[in-house]
């Protein structure tokens, strides 16, 4: 299976808008080389404001912006786009209703060697509880360049995470991104598996482990807010058991996101993601996820777990 990245695709794609509109703008937190606004600055270098390490300075000037007829693109590590800006995502942004698109790069554990203060646990959880924003988790390149064109277009604001690592190439380039959509990838009729990001190629390699006992069903769930519960539910179809697949907090995220819409429905639900602790430094980005239990084996074992009570 080949593998791309997603930092590049979101990149290119910033710069395929900012030809596309003039409005476009990106800022920037001293991260350009990471985050791949440097080839929107390489391209448009009067639209392109380079902010320093000052997250919430970066936030308010973009709400300037926006207020200006603007649409604004920031970027920073995840953690310190959902955190360091939080009050002014919240105040400035979000209770004004501004088009500011937040990028969060080198989301969840992806930036592997520089320990907790860089690895994002809980900013889905921060993104979703702001009223009026959008949450997207691509789980691929192709889904990635769709996704910021999707966001483009939103009213409000809208977050999008970023994994540092190249993911497995599994979604179909000619695919537009439906804000809310969840995507059924593998039928199944045991077990569903809702993922996003970069446990989708996890969940489809546990579906894949499992076949010859379990008939495992897997739905990306690239949209975390807003969600359609309707079709989220109709995605499950007559599978007896969920499971949950996400590299964030078992708290405030995709389990809590699919809990709530299942709450109803009486079916067991489990979940696989990180349990209430920071991250950590490792040598490699395999390692801390099987350090935290976030591979396709374990979501194994919570799909066969699952399936033992239905």
């Amino acid at each position: 299976m080949s593998t791309s990245s997603l930092r590049n695709a979101y990149g290119q794609t910033l710069v395929e808008l900012g030809h596309e509109n003039q409005n476009v703008v990106a800022l920037e937190a001293d991260l350009g080389k990471s985050t791949m606004s440097c080839l929107f600055e390489k391209e448009f270098p009067e639209r392109f404001f380079e902010m320093g390490i000052a997250e919430a300075d970066m936030a308010s000037t973009a709400a300037g912006l926006a207020l200006a007829g603007k649409i604004p693109f920031i970027h920073s590590f995840a953690v310190f786009t959902s955190g360091r800006a939080y009050d002014q995502l919240r105040q400035t942004i979000g209770i004004a209703g501004l088009k500011v698109r937040v990028c969060g790069s080198s989301a969840g554990l992806s930036d592997f060697s520089d320990g907790s203060t860089h690895q994002s646990v809980e900013d889905i959880a921060l993104m979703r509880a702001i009223p009026g924003m959008t949450v997207v988790v691509p789980a691929d390149a192709a889904q990635t360049a769709a996704a910021v064109r999707a966001i483009a277009n939103v009213d409000g604001p809208a977050y999008i995470r970023i994994c540092r690592n190249n993911l497995e190439d599994l979604t179909d380039p000619s695919e537009p991104f439906v804000i809310g959509k969840p995507v059924i990838m593998r039928d199944g009729s045991d077990i569903a598996v809702y993922a996003c990001g970069a446990t989708l190629a996890m969940a489809l390699k546990a579906a894949d482990m499992l076949k010859d006992k379990i008939s495992v069903r897997v739905i990306n769930v690239a949209t975390l807010k807003p969600i359609d519960e309707a079709a989220l539910i109709a995605a499950a179809g007559p599978c007896r058991g969920i499971v949950t697949a996400e590299e964030h907090s078992v708290i405030g995220g995709l389990g809590s996101a699919v809990s709530q819409a299942f709450a109803l429905e009486c079916k067991p639900i489990g979940f696989v993601g990180i349990e209430d602790k920071y991250g950590t430094s490792a040598h490699t980005y395999e390692e801390l996820l099987a350090y935290y239990g976030i591979t396709a084996e374990h979501i194994a074992e919570k799909v066969e777990a699952i399936y033992k009570r239905v």
